[in-house]
């Protein structure tokens, strides 16, 4: 299992105050991580279980990017690019994320885990597997033998990868989805809650049901 770039002695920013930073909020507490506060654009969001909001954005640029590691804490319901766009803007600005695995989860030794990735309680990742950089694994995911999940992927609570499915980048796979052995989801596609993936899905393309079928494919120049 690699990691090149977290360092655990430096103190964590999480990037957001929604439903998502707040379960990497207590995930951070219960590994005792010493966290500074976090940022979100609505001011009105004063705490996140006990810890202060810095301000917006803007406001992690009081804080060195050698003095301290980012969380992103923003998910996503349907689109991953939000939580895309925050990684690289800040990424660009020489900050770096911060892997977070929950203590409740399960990882292969070998499991090859990009920058900033994150895996949630109740997870499991099998041998051979490969995590793409701003990744998540929500709560509860199993991601079995040399499946490929590349950058930016949310596979959500629930979920089940069989063996040897690629995740293309920036992908989204709903709670509760199934997908059986060795298929292909595109970049950017969405395969929607509680759905069973028996076929490859192509890019940018929604899928539902089960079997899953296809009800949309966005043009090309659409995120």
């Amino acid at each position: 299992m690699s990691d090149e770039n977290s360092t655990a002695s430096l103190p964590l920013i999480i990037l957001g105050g929604g439903g998502h930073a707040k379960v990497l909020a207590s995930t951070l507490l219960l590994l005792n991580r010493k966290v500074l506060g976090f940022v979100d654009v609505d001011a009105t969001v004063s705490k996140l279980l006990g810890l202060p909001n810095l301000g917006d954005d803007d406001a992690v640029s009081a804080y060195p990017p050698e003095k301290v590691r980012l969380v992103n804490g923003v998910g996503s319901i349907r689109s991953t690019v939000r939580r895309r766009e925050l990684y690289n803007r800040f990424v660009e600005n020489r900050y770096v994320f911060e892997t977070i695995i929950h203590p409740s989860a399960i990882v292969s030794p070998d499991v090859e885990i990009g920058m900033g990735a994150q895996i949630m309680a109740g997870a499991v990742v099998q041998t051979g597997s490969k995590l793409g950089v701003n990744s998540i694994i929500n709560t509860g995911a199993c991601v079995d033998h040399d499946c490929l999940i590349e950058a930016h992927v949310h596979i959500a609570p629930g979920v089940s990868l069989s063996g040897e499915v690629h995740a293309g980048e920036g992908c989204h796979i709903g709670t509760g989805a199934t997908i059986i052995q060795g298929i292909k989801v595109g970049a950017a596609s969405v395969v929607g809650a509680g759905a069973v993936v028996i076929r490859d899905v192509p890019e940018r393309a929604t899928v539902l049901g089960v079997p899953a079928d296809l009800l949309t494919r966005r043009k090309l120049h659409q995120q």
